[in-house]
């Protein structure tokens, strides 16, 4: 690795609670970006159920979730000299950490709206000596947004499909050669759509569950299975899709309410898919597992069906996220996709040499070159918040 450059880390931990992702970031005098390399630190089976225990009320949630915070950011310390050490860099080489921490709550649509990302970054920065750029949503939230999604201001940069290659902060084209869609699926799915036309604005949102119900479901069924997701899709296309479950599922108010929109597990739980299975005695395990990946795939398609309707241009969907790993997922989105027209073509970000398991972590390296560059790095239109800001919390060794 050269020392002559200077680089930006992405730290990402999901809401799958299954690891955490690094990504070692340069940028170019055009702030044009080159990932250089991966690192992924799996969570042991003690750290996913304490994050996971978080996610709804309990008891004593202050201690446990302040000391976990703690735990977390000296995980992430050692996930990073660990990275470090291997990519034969010093902490002198990065210029800062982006760090988006791990999600335990996040309720954006109450009056004292709030987010709750731990992983203490003053904790991560001293056990680094790495400044780190952390605290991303809070100043959205402050300015009445819903902190989320984060990362459609990296998107635009990446996959909007222009006739010639341009920065956001130069952006002066007024056409775009097609509209584009970056779907990540990962525990919850979400879509940023970034229009042809410049007239239209970008949007971003959360879909609904990209893989937290089905996670939940095969664990819950499987437990001794060695994985602690449904590789492949294999268990869920033994199974047939339960139309009427389907159908009940998509009725949730989520679905119908308008963008700016983000929800989290704290609301797409085992107990929420309960209430509805209660009518649904006997549909068998496999069979809810079938309808929850089409519940994933279908929630996907409808939000793209949305923005596309009464469309002439053709669409580049491209995919990231854990959810590309699910072989029966991505067949049922191209067969979902192909109903509607022939007009989508579906990629995974690879495609535009971004790596569909790291490209979280890549935006929160991103964001982190945004702040010191100040660039505006929340999008109003996708959060709902009063004006642009530029995102971020410095904290020094």
């Amino acid at each position: 690795m050269s020392h002559e450059l200077k680089y930006y880390i992405g730290l990402m931990s999901g809401t799958s609670a299954d690891g955490i992702d690094l990504a070692l970031v340069s940028f170019n005098s055009q702030h044009k970006l080159k990932h250089h390399a991966s690192y992924y630190h799996p969570y042991s089976n003690e750290i996913a159920e304490q994050i996971k225990s978080l996610y709804t009320p309990d008891n004593n949630e202050i201690d446990r979730a302040f000391t976990l915070d703690v735990a977390l950011a000296k995980l992430f310390a050692q996930a990073i000299n660990n990275f470090l050490a291997q990519q034969k860099l010093t902490h002198s080489d990065i210029i800062a950490i982006g760090n988006h921490g791990q999600t335990i709550r996040h309720r954006p649509l109450q009056t004292d709206a709030f987010t709750l990302q731990i992983s203490c970054c003053q904790t991560l920065a001293t056990l680094t000596n790495i400044r780190v750029i952390g605290q991303f949503r809070r100043k959205d939230m402050a300015l009445g947004g819903q902190g989320a999604p984060l990362v459609p201001a990296f998107h635009q940069t990446i996959f909007r499909e222009t006739k010639h290659s341009e920065n956001l902060q130069t952006c002066t084209s007024d056409k775009y050669s097609s509209d584009a869609f970056v779907v990540n699926i990962g525990g919850i799915a979400n879509l940023t759509f970034l229009p042809a036309s410049n007239t239209s604005k970008v949007l971003g949102y959360d879909t609904g569950p990209g893989n937290a119900l089905m996670d939940d479901w095969f664990q819950l069924h499987n437990p001794d299975s060695e994985f602690k997701y449904d590789k492949n899709g294999e268990w869920a296309a033994t199974g047939v899709i339960n139309k009427e479950l389907l159908h009940e599922l998509l009725s949730d108010n989520y679905f119908k309410l308008p963008p700016p929109k983000s929800t989290g597990r704290e609301y797409f739980h085992l107990a929420w898919l309960q209430q509805y299975l209660t009518k649904h005695a006997q549909i068998s395990n496999k069979d809810v597992q079938a309808t929850l990946t089409a519940f994933t795939a279908v929630t996907i398609v409808n939000a793209i069906k949305q923005h596309q309707s009464g469309s002439k241009n053709t669409a580049k969907v491209y995919l990231c996220g854990g959810g590309t790993h699910n072989k029966d997922l991505k067949n049922q989105l191209n067969q979902q996709l192909k109903k509607q027209t022939s007009k989508y073509e579906l990629f995974l970000t690879n495609h535009k040499d971004i790596d569909a398991d790291q490209l979280e972590a890549i935006a929160f390296a991103w964001l982190a070159f945004a702040y010191d560059k100040k660039f505006l790095s929340n999008m109003p239109a996708v959060t709902g918040a009063s004006r642009g800001c530029t995102l971020g919390t410095e904290f020094l060794p």
